[in-house]
């Protein structure tokens, strides 16, 4: 909301002129001849509006073919520290269960508790190995899928611009982005969109790595 400050010296210009005018006698005032606007014909814009899902891009069935290529590389890219964390996390629950077996030994059973210190010491630096050794790869796995995408993203933007042109389609909400209470299904244009580009732009053996 707005609001409008009247400053003091305004208000004491006005009172002046209120005071000046009451020691004058009062003038004959005719008022100016009404004018008829001039009528003036305005065109108004037309608007064609439609929805996409871009969350839908990534479906593997159903969605851009580039995106499923890039994803199957990047993921192969990752999948030895996959396995390496995988590793530790099988060997940080085996000492698990190596302590709660020497913690549980039958009544009179001489509990080594040297050992179950040394397994304890084990698995908390292995914990912290593991958050560590996690945190670090998700950060580069996301930059990574950054660096990979930014290129088709570009293209995919590129490409709606001319798919929205040729459709005469002014504006297009993206449904993933925006909350929307309704939208009826025949402003959709996701999967029609997503046929076009997979249709001109195919994944090739290039595009497509090794499996």
């Amino acid at each position: 909301m707005k609001k409008f400050y009247f400053l003091s010296a305004s208000l004491l210009l006005a009172l002046s002129c209120v005071a000046v005018q009451a020691q004058r006698p009062a003038a004959q005032v005719t008022p100016p001849a009404t004018q008829t606007p001039a009528s003036t014909n305005v065109n108004l814009p037309t608007s064609k509006l439609a929805i996409i899902y871009t969350e839908d891009f990534l479906d593997a069935k159903t969605g851009i073919l580039k995106f499923g290529s890039l994803i199957t590389k990047l993921n192969s890219e990752f999948q030895k520290e996959k396995d390496a964390l995988t590793q530790m996390s099988q060997r940080a629950q085996q000492l698990q269960e190596e302590i709660a077996k020497l913690q549980g030994a039958p009544a009179g059973t001489p509990i080594d508790g040297k050992s179950i210190q040394a397994k304890n010491d084990q698995l908390d630096q292995l914990k912290r190995d593991i958050q560590r050794r996690g945190e670090d790869a998700q950060t580069a796995y996301n930059k990574r899928r950054a660096d990979l995408f930014a290129p088709i993203q570009d293209e995919i933007g590129k490409a709606l611009e001319v798919f929205a042109k040729a459709r005469n389609i002014n504006i297009i909400l993206d449904g993933t982005q925006v909350p929307l209470m309704y939208a009826a299904e025949s402003i959709d244009i996701t999967k029609a969109f997503v046929a076009d580009f997979n249709s001109k732009n195919p994944v090739t053996a290039s595009t497509t790595p090794p499996q």
